[in-house]
Parts: C-alpha cells; structure tokens; sequence
C-alpha cells in the first residue's frame, strides 16, 4: 500500500495533520528523523486529534534507515524543483510519497536518489502550498490510480 514519509518535519502541527490523514485513510507514515519537535509537543497532538492513536507510525532513525528500509520501493518525492506535474505519474501501490521540510524541502542528496520527482503545478508567482494540504491533493491522486479508495467499500452506500 502507498505510504507517506515525512523528511525531518519541523512543523508540529502539519506533520499531526498528515498522520490524522494516514489515520483515516489506513496508510503508514514514516518520520525520517530528526524531526523539528518532539512527538509529545502539544501543537502535533492537537492537529492529529486522538486519530495519532490509530496511525501507523515509523520513525526512520536517518535517510539512510529509511532508504534500506523502504528498498524494493518507489521513493517519490513531492518538489517545486520538478517539471512533472503530479496527475501526469502512474502511482504504483507500493510507492512511498515524500515530502521534503516546510522550512527548506529536501537537500541535494535526497533530490539525487529518489527515483521520481514531481510538482503540483500553480500560478506563476506562487512558491508552494502547504505542505499538508499538498499531501492530501497527492495522496488522493495516488489512491484513485492505483485503487487504495476501493478499500473503503462502495461510495454509493456512504450518500
């Protein structure tokens, strides 16, 4: 299943956001260390809500841990630096979307092993959405190509 990685977050309460998101959805989440605030830091918990409890959290000790354990994957990296507009990717269940810090995206070495980079694309002079908010339009996207929604039963019965 589609997973979302978080490299070293530095701000709580989107990061609480994105594990809500997971939560709800059943997806893992995956910190890649260090990240900006602690797990206890009271602006996460107040963005997750008591879904933090039913997320599914893995907390990478470094890129490098995440890397070897994320191997065999698809890392896909979420970047104003691309040119690949998001809904033009074929998403594979198996990939890993990641999102680079809030204050500074990923640095250079990240940029040069990820196997894909794409953009949400925007009005010219517009530098980037929130990275919460971008999490969802490409988890959404990434979900309805590769059928993660069907998980969820049929959408006429939810109406």
């Amino acid at each position: 299943m589609i997973e979302l990685a978080l490299y070293q977050p530095d701000i709580a309460p989107n990061a609480g956001s994105m594990l809500r998101m997971c939560a709800c959805l059943g997806l893992t989440c995956r910190i890649i260390e260090p990240a900006g605030f602690l797990m206890s830091d009271s602006r996460f918990r107040r963005a997750g809500m008591d879904y933090l409890d039913q997320a599914a959290l893995i907390r990478d000790p470094s890129w490098q841990a995440f890397r070897r354990a994320t191997a065999g994957r698809r890392s896909v990296l979420m970047t104003t630096r691309a040119s690949l507009p998001y809904w033009d990717f074929r998403f594979r269940p198996d990939d890993v979307i990641l999102l680079g810090r809030e204050s500074s995206g990923v640095p250079e070495e990240v940029h040069a092993e990820v196997e894909a980079r794409l953009t949400i694309p925007m009005r010219p002079g517009m530098r980037s959405l929130n990275v919460a908010v971008s999490a969802a339009m490409i988890t959404g996207e990434a979900l309805r190509q590769t059928g993660g929604f069907s998980l969820f039963g049929d959408p006429q019965a939810h109406q």
